[in-house]
């Protein structure tokens, strides 16, 4: 699955940087991954991978190249490919700076130079916050994102249990990706890193995922509100630079300042994991289990540091 992102990627780059409409063949004599294939196997690859791209909404455009219409090429204008300016306000550049500065893929940076380029970083951003490493899960979700765009169903084992499923979407959700997908029992959830031998289908285009999908319609609810724990009542406090994500996230009016809230949990250790994602901003009043269980975490954390 790698050399096929890693293929595709060398397209769209080679289709953005050529001053004029490319052929298939000089598509096929340039771009890294294509060379080695027989006629046949590279026409059936520059398809799925064109196709690929149109799905990520990439425009490529076939062109005719003299004034006769003989010869055909492919380009992709950059202007229409570029992202335009945002025009994000501060509250947002605190969320997108806190949200890549929460998540690492293979222990490397996540995007500070992509949020300079958006209008900076919020202040403190120095501050290196606990994160969660997706570097051991990078291959795999390489493998589900290609099922997906392709529509080629999944098998994995989960929980004990070998799961068929036709993948529909890929969300990151509170520190963890989560898989979303028909099975025979119905549309269900899968969390990435609880897979074992995950395996991805031959067949293209082996199902038809429902139109207006929203991946984040699958999550209606908190995942502290449901679980085993004792439900208990955590007052939590958080800093006013922060509270208006809180407010948000807990669906209560935005204050002024910082924000005194009281949460129904029933599941701790979910909470704890979201309650530190805010880092030193919110900080656990009552009860004292709760305050135990992020004391218990920060510690583990820190002792995995080198």
């Amino acid at each position: 699955m790698q050399n096929v992102v890693e293929r595709v990627l060398n397209l769209l780059i080679y289709l953005l940087e050529s001053p004029v409409p490319v052929t298939s063949n000089d598509v096929r004599n340039t771009v890294h991954g294509y060379a080695d294939q027989s006629d046949e196997a590279f026409h059936r690859m520059f398809e799925r991978d064109k196709q690929v791209l149109r799905r990520l909404g990439v425009p490529i455009k076939l062109e005719a190249l003299d004034a006769w219409e003989i010869d055909e090429g492919y380009s992709v204008d950059p202007d229409e490919y570029a992202i335009p300016d945002p025009g994000l306000t501060q509250q947002e550049r605190v969320a997108l700076s806190v949200a890549a500065r929460m998540v690492r893929l293979g222990g490397t940076e996540a995007g500070v130079s992509a949020l300079i380029k958006l209008g900076g970083v919020e202040r403190g951003a120095g501050v290196e916050p606990l994160t969660a490493d997706l570097g051991m899960e990078s291959e795999r979700l390489g493998d589900l994102f290609g099922a997906i765009s392709e529509r080629r169903k999944v098998k994995f084992t989960y929980r004990g249990h070998l799961r068929p499923v036709e993948p529909y979407g890929l969300a990151h959700h509170r520190g963890h990706w989560y898989l979303v997908g028909k099975t025979a029992e119905g549309d269900r959830m899968y969390r990435v890193d609880r897979m074992e031998s995950l395996e991805v289908g031959e067949e293209p285009d082996a199902f038809e995922k429902p139109k207006n999908f929203d991946v984040r319609a699958a999550f209606t609810s908190q995942p502290w509100e449901a679980g085993s724990d004792p439900p208990v009542e955590a007052t939590v406090r958080f800093d006013a630079d922060l509270a208006w994500w809180a407010a948000r996230s807990l669906g209560v009016p935005e204050p002024e300042g910082e924000l005194v809230a009281t949460v129904n949990v029933a599941n701790v250790d979910a909470f704890v994991g979201w309650l530190l994602s805010f880092g030193v901003s919110a900080e656990v009043i009552e009860p004292a289990s709760v305050r135990e269980a992020v004391a218990g975490r920060v510690a583990e954390a820190l002792g995995q540091l080198p």
